[in-house]
Formats: C-alpha cells, structure tokens, sequence
C-alpha cells in the first residue's frame, strides 16, 4: 500500500522548497535594494530565475500542488510590486504610472487564477484557445512564458539601476545627453517585451472578468429555471 500524503509533506515538496528560497532570497534583496545596487540585483535575478525550475521540479517529481502554484503566483506579484514601488520612490513624478502598474498586476493575476480555479480547472496556466490565442500561447507555452516575465524583470531592474548615479563615465558616450551604457541597453531591449506583459495583464483581467460573469448567468439562470421548475408540473 503507498504511503499516504500529509500536509508536512506537501510543504516540503522540492518545488515548494525551491519557493522558499525564492522569497528568502527576494527579501534578502530587499535589504541591500536601497544602497547596494549590484547585490540587489543579483539577489533579485536569482529570486525570478528560480521561477522556472519550481514548475519543472513540480512536473518531474510529480509534485504540482495548488498550494505552491498560489505560493508562486504569490511570490511573483510581491517581489515585482516591492521593486515597482522602490522606483515610485526614485522616480515620483511617474509614482501615478507605477501605482497603476502594481493596481493592473494585482487585479489582474488575482481575478484570472480566481476565476480558472472557481471555473474547476486545477491549474491557472490551462488556458483554453477560446479564451484568446495570446493568453493560452502565454501560459502553454512555458519558453513564451519564461521570455516574457524574465523580460518584463529585467525591464524594471533596468530602471532602478539607472536610477542610480554612475560613478564612471559610460564607455558608450552620451546620446542627446543621455548617458549610454549596458542598463540604457537593457532597458531598451526589454521594452518591447515588457510593453507586451502589460498589454497581456490587460487581456487576462477581461477574460478573468468575462469568465466570472458567465458563472453569474450560468448561476443565476440555473436558480431562475429551479424556481419555476415546480410551477410548470
């Protein structure tokens, strides 16, 4: 007879140990995110490059658990909503932009693994074609996936790092009194990417609330028909 699950065991599932260590390590950034920029972001980058091997511990190990897909999804929208807010900081005149970003974040990962779980699918990531080409390319395939969020990162830690003073000139020169150097390229790469993330969060909060709405009618409709139903015998 196999041994029986218990929760000990769940939560110390290798991807959910990898978890642990990504929001040991995210905080740890935190502490050095203010007056040591080359530690926070190794710090950083490490926390978000775990991301992909907890989902492929969980899929080789057999593994996979709600608790550590809401523990990732958890960690992600945390450690990216610091960082957004530590640049609200350095950069106030765009503090409405960033509140807007983490508000869009937010609402919009919450409503859709609310609405894929209430919808009796096990994992946030199922998304069906029907639900839009782009949102089911996003979460079925995990290259698109990894290129994206690691983009959308790299995007924003670009900018806090450029928010720093250079203690050198830039090897690059300036262009229009902009100094060049490997963050303005950074930035510059992942914008695109990044712009596209944010144009998926969009997509996925409409099709979140889309979905949450058909459950409504689909309720509401199967309580109407109950209700009339001992009338019409």
């Amino acid at each position: 007879m196999a041994k029986l699950v218990t929760t000990r065991d769940v939560f110390l599932f290798i991807p959910n140990l990898i978890g642990y260590s990504r929001v040991i390590l995210a905080l740890a950034s935190l502490g050095f995110m203010a007056y040591h920029p080359k530690a926070c972001t190794w710090l950083y980058s490490i926390s978000c490059l775990l991301d992909a091997f907890d989902g492929m511990a969980a899929r080789r190990f057999n593994q996979s658990t709600r608790f550590g897909a809401i523990l990732d999804m958890v960690t992600d929208r945390c450690t990216t909503s610091c960082l957004i807010c530590f640049l609200s900081a350095r950069y106030p005149s765009w503090s409405i932009f960033y509140q807007c970003l983490i508000s869009l974040d937010l609402a919009s990962h919450y409503m859709h693994m609310y609405a894929m779980l209430s919808s009796g699918v096990q994992s946030h990531k199922k998304v069906s074609k029907d639900r839009g080409w782009i949102l089911s390319l996003y979460y079925t395939n995990s290259n698109v996936l990894f290129i994206v969020c690691a983009a959308n990162e790299l995007f924003f830690v670009a900018l806090y790092l450029y928010s720093f003073p250079l203690k050198t000139p830039p090897h690059l020169g300036y262009y229009r009194g902009v100094p060049l150097s490997y963050v303005t390229f950074l930035g510059a790469f992942t914008f695109p990417l990044w712009l596209l993330k944010q144009v998926i969060n969009v997509i996925q909060l409409v099709n979140a609330a889309s979905i949450l709405a058909e459950r409504d009618v689909e309720e509401r409709n199967k309580a109407i028909q109950d209700a009339e139903s001992p009338k019409t015998k």
